[in-house]
């Protein structure tokens, strides 16, 4: 054909270039919670959602939705999760070489959408001062995500002075244009404002060596650094909230300044995809469920279970048969029930329970996972070796609730109502509050999961 012009040449070029970094490999290396890493080859345009799918189908985990890549920096004493569309090979090239990528459970990436109102209280929304009445929860989120309206979170922060180890306590405004203090208490009048940080370049962390590392006056610190830095302190804005609720407004408002109606999308695609799926008559199966076939060996010749319900129940007599052979296993007669055989057979292998960790590492657990309502743990009491301790999110709180062993007619039961509600085993006892509230401020909803590489 007739040869190419210049301009032609270029684009074919670029095009070329273009095509090789979309389809070349890189490799990264994956943390999981036990130090553990793992190197995965992934095409340069594989996002942090689809890595997760990866990680979740190779580590055969249940694909629950709320697994998420963690950007962590261990010197710096910050980490911060991956949004689902984000490259992890772009990410991967702005990080220091202490940075790493953990991957972790985290419930609370997209709750926002599901309980706006807790996420942004009234006084910090300067939208809901103005208007003066009761704001409905699809009206603040639309507000937030229309490109046309100008919300604006407002309040109290400390802030640390660049290069220097002291905090002082301003007022600050974060629009879409930036975050913005006043350099006269609470006005906002244009002179009176400072830009800090622009959201378009940055990145907002969690800061978890807040008091130790920075000598933060709370446990609630944030930080904002660029996406050129390499980890010079002082291009890093070191802030602090008053609690956890104050924490999560500003850094929830930051994501959706930033990202705007990406974020929605990318919340909404698991839903969809779930919706697409039930619509297939044949029930679908993820790549790790493709080589199990649910069998029916109580005849004499097996067959393969075809009916989804008749399997399912099938699998649940088979659980429940495993747990009677396993409890005449341990006690080889009908003897009552022993605590100490039992905590260290029945509920081992359970997702959540964590063994003999503190207090202080349960709480550090339920905050990396994300304080959502039901968001639980087991542990052994540190206080009493043969009761255990339920540790339960609500309102983003920690409580902990204990369970103690108790007896009646020679048989062992535990229970954390005092003996009002008896279990015959821990299983049973969160099965039970999965369902029931009982005593608890709400239902167990999501283990705190800790899965190996």
């Amino acid at each position: 054909g007739p040869a190419l012009c210049s301009q032609e040449r270029t684009l074919v070029m670029h095009w070329s270039v273009f095509a090789f970094v979309l389809h070349r490999q890189v490799i990264v290396k994956i943390f999981s919670e036990d130090g553990m890493g793992k190197v995965v080859e992934i095409p340069a345009n594989m996002t942090a959602r689809d890595l997760c799918q990866l990680l979740v189908y190779k580590s055969h985990c249940v694909d629950d939705n709320s697994w998420a890549l963690v950007e962590h920096h261990p010197l710096l004493g910050l980490e911060r999760c991956l949004e689902d569309h984000e490259l992890v090979v772009q990410v991967q090239a702005s990080m220091n070489s202490d940075g790493r990528f953990l991957f972790r459970k985290n419930y609370a990436k997209y709750e926002f959408f599901r309980n706006p109102l807790t996420f942004f209280p009234e006084h910090m929304v300067a939208w809901c001062q103005e208007t003066n009445h009761a704001i409905l929860p699809s009206q603040l989120l639309q507000n937030f995500l229309a490109t046309n309206s100008c919300p604006e979170i407002q309040g109290h922060l400390y802030m640390k002075d660049v290069g220097r180890k002291s905090w002082k306590k301003v007022y600050m405004f974060l629009r879409r244009s930036g975050l913005y203090c006043s350099t006269k208490g609470t006005s906002k009048e244009p002179r009176h404002l400072q830009l800090l940080a622009d959201l378009e370049d940055s990145n907002i962390f969690t800061v978890i060596t807040g008091k130790k590392q920075h000598g933060a006056p709370t446990d609630y610190g944030f930080c904002i650094k660029p996406n050129k830095s390499r980890g010079d302190m002082k291009e890093l804005r070191m802030l602090c909230a008053e609690d956890e609720q104050s924490r999560s407004c500003w850094m929830t408002a930051f994501r959706i300044f930033k990202y705007g109606i990406v974020l929605y999308q990318n919340y909404k695609i698991p839903q969809q995809r779930k919706t697409l799926l039930s619509h297939f008559s044949a029930p679908v199966r993820s790549v790790s469920e493709n080589s199990l076939v649910a069998m029916d060996f109580s005849g004499r010749i097996g067959r393969v279970i075809d009916n989804p319900v008749e399997a399912q129940s099938a699998a649940m007599e088979e659980g429940h048969a495993w747990r009677r052979t396993q409890r005449m296993n341990i006690l080889g007669s009908h003897s009552p029930l022993h605590h100490s055989s039992l905590s260290s057979v029945i509920h081992i292998a359970q997702l959540w329970f964590h063994g003999r960790i503190t207090r202080e590492e349960s709480h550090r657990i339920i905050h990396q996972q994300g304080q959502v309502d039901g968001l639980f743990l087991l542990r052994v009491s540190q206080s009493n070796p043969k009761a255990f301790v339920l540790t339960l999110c609500h309102h983003q709180k920690i409580k902990h609730f204990q369970i103690l062993p108790c007896e009646e007619d020679g048989q062992g039961f535990f229970s954390l109502d005092d003996g009002a509600t008896k279990f015959t085993d821990l299983i049973q006892l969160v099965e039970f509050y999965q369902l029931n509230r009982g005593v608890l401020p709400c239902k167990l909803k999501h283990p705190c999961t800790v899965v190996a590489l």
